[in-house]
C-alpha cells in the first residue's frame, strides 16, 4: 500500500517537472516566433523610412525585446532547470574532489 502511495507521489512529481519543462519550451518557441516577427516589422518600416542598413541596425528597437525579453526567458530556465544544470548541482564539490584526486593519482604514477 505504501509503496503504490510513493509511487503515484513520484509519478506527480514527475508529470508535473514534464509540464514545467513543457511550458518552458512552448515560451522559447512564441519568444523567437515573436521576435522575428517584431524584428521584421521593425527593420521593414525603419527600411522604407529611407534609413541606411547601418542605421537600421544600429536602432535599439530592433534588439530590446529580444533583449528584455530574453531575461525574463533565463529566469524561466532557471525555474525550470534550476543551478542544477548550470553544472553546480548538489554533488558537484564531491564529484570535482575526486576528479582531482584522480587526476593527482596519475600524474604521480607517471613519475
Amino acid at each position: 500500500m505504501e509503496r503504490d502511495f510513493k509511487e503515484e507521489q513520484n509519478y506527480i512529481k514527475a508529470k508535473k517537472r514534464v509540464k514545467k519543462i513543457k511550458g518552458f519550451y512552448i515560451h522559447l518557441i512564441v519568444y523567437v516566433l515573436v521576435n522575428i516577427f517584431l524584428s521584421g516589422i521593425i527593420i521593414f518600416g525603419l527600411s522604407h523610412s529611407g534609413d541606411s542598413i547601418d542605421e537600421i541596425l544600429s536602432n535599439f528597437g530592433v534588439y530590446s525585446t529580444w533583449l528584455f525579453w530574453g531575461i525574463g526567458m533565463f529566469f524561466h530556465w532557471l525555474g525550470v532547470f534550476g543551478f542544477n544544470s548550470i553544472g553546480f548541482g548538489s554533488d558537484w564539490e564531491e564529484k570535482k574532489i575526486k576528479e582531482m584526486m584522480e587526476k593527482d593519482e596519475t600524474t604521480n604514477r607517471k613519475f
